[in-house]
């Protein structure tokens, strides 16, 4: 692992590093927040999963999550969005390829060798992270926007036992059935769509649940709600007496904006959960 940057925030550091994933077959970046509480013992750890188009920088400098994190004692993480470099396949379009990994473990070419972001963030990432920090990582809670709500629902309700809670800003949440989903599901993951459903947080609220508590804020004004498809996830909430907090939020478009000003809403929610 090498330190490419490290800046006093809020009393504690906020890092980017660099290491070589396994899981990705490439060098890939990553942002950490340790609050001051790590500098006397372990903290609890709330991955952030950026959306389309961001690298781990987006949310670390205009989420404005250091000052609530400081505050509630949690660590954030702020990973990359998909393998990077001049041998890793890309598209031209903006929804496909690097930028656009999708949290899955692409099993069609020319995606396959490198786009194992499922694994990135399941295996790969957090054993750098145990290694080289003061985490404690029984302690873990994910978030996302976006696609990155998609990779937070998808994982916390297929790995329960790894986080104590999940929240999402503006998710993807019917991928099966979206534009944003199937082209790129279908891309990375063959045309068969029963392999797409283990990706759906709407199907996997359907099948299964979260035992813990969840969080999800949605823009009203959102200008991709027909492509996100919240109603679907709200749906299967109802259908499955989830408990859960789901607001939609007159007003509010799909950007780093409407992040910011829940922000503190999402760390509070987490911490909260991490410290039970």
């Amino acid at each position: 692992m090498l330190t490419k940057s490290e800046n006093r925030s809020f009393g504690g550091v906020q890092g980017v590093y660099t290491h070589r994933s396994e899981s990705c077959a490439c060098d890939m970046t990553f942002g950490l927040y340790l609050p001051p509480q790590a500098q006397t013992g372990k903290v609890p750890l709330l991955w952030y999963l950026s959306g389309l188009t961001c690298t781990h920088d987006n949310a670390m400098t205009k989420a404005g999550a250091q000052a609530w994190a400081a505050a509630a004692g949690v660590a954030v993480v702020f990973s990359d969005t998909s393998p990077r470099g001049p041998g890793v396949a890309d598209d031209e379009a903006y929804d496909l390829g690097q930028g656009a990994g999708f949290y899955v473990n692409a099993t069609q070419d020319p995606w396959a060798p490198h786009f194992r972001m499922w694994d990135y963030i399941a295996t790969d990432l957090p054993a750098l992270l145990a290694a080289e920090f003061p985490l404690d990582m029984d302690r873990q809670g994910i978030t996302g926007h976006s696609m990155g709500g998609h990779g937070a629902l998808t994982l916390a309700l297929t790995l329960p036992d790894r986080f104590r809670s999940v929240s999402a800003f503006a998710p993807i949440a019917n991928p099966t059935q979206s534009d944003w989903g199937r082209k790129q599901l279908g891309a990375y993951l063959g045309e068969d769509s029963a392999a797409w459903e283990a990706h759906d947080s709407t199907l996997l609220m359907t099948e299964r649940g979260f035992a813990g508590p969840l969080l999800v804020d949605q823009g009203a004004q959102d200008q991709f709600l027909d492509l996100l498809k919240p109603e679907a996830l709200a749906h299967a909430i109802a259908a499955r007496r989830q408990p859960a907090t789901f607001r939609m939020q007159a007003g509010y478009d799909h950007s780093y904006f409407f992040v910011a000003s829940f922000m503190r809403d999402h760390i509070d929610f987490h911490a909260e959960a991490l410290r039970a």
